[in-house]
């Protein structure tokens, strides 16, 4: 599991409540298989205890916020809600699997070598890469793309059945390349 940090705001630190929060926020990384990064905010004002937990993985950010007069029901509370939306999020992409039919579509790409590049050499093709495409909406791609480490994604653009390139541009908006044959 990746970082988890508990802070403290207008609450004496305890050892017992930094410890229950971590053991609490910790079974929600079952579902991830990477690093993530879990900030748990445990604060108090008058009567109310507030716990507050961002969670960032996989270019997914999760918030949960509850506030009872009980700490430990604020955490168990917030934790629930963590659950929930991850669980929503994950059959969300399920569903988005279910309903696309797998194609026979293969894209490749090449990397060119920048010493090859230019002038009267032929360039230099250093790493080739078989990407398969599967038909999913625009919408389950950048949701994908998302997930995925990646700066690219090749797909079937279910609407129009057509092999379109989704990236990730410079300025954080996503490109959309579909290519006329």
């Amino acid at each position: 599991m990746g970082d988890v940090s508990v802070t403290f705001r207008h609450l004496e630190a305890t050892t017992s409540l930094r410890r229950y929060a971590i053991e609490k926020v910790s079974r929600v990384k079952k579902y991830f298989d990477s690093q993530n990064e879990i900030n748990v905010v445990l604060s108090s004002e008058k009567h109310r205890y507030t716990a507050e937990i961002t969670l960032k993985a996989n270019r997914v950010t999760i918030n949960a916020k509850e506030e009872t007069d009980d700490m430990y029901s604020a955490i168990d509370l917030a934790v629930d809600k963590v659950d929930r939306q991850m669980k929503k999020y994950k059959g969300k992409l399920k569903r988005h699997k279910a309903n696309s039919i797998p194609q026979k579509v293969t894209s490749r790409y090449n990397i060119l070598s920048s010493k090859s590049v230019g002038g009267d050499q032929q360039p230099k093709i250093i790493q080739t890469e078989n990407v398969f495409a599967k038909p999913m909406s625009l919408e389950e791609a950048v949701m994908q793309l998302k997930l995925h480490n990646n700066d690219f994604l090749v797909f079937i653009n279910a609407s129009s059945g057509k092999v379109n390139v989704i990236y990730h541009r410079k300025d954080g908006e996503y490109g959309l390349i579909e290519p006329e044959v």
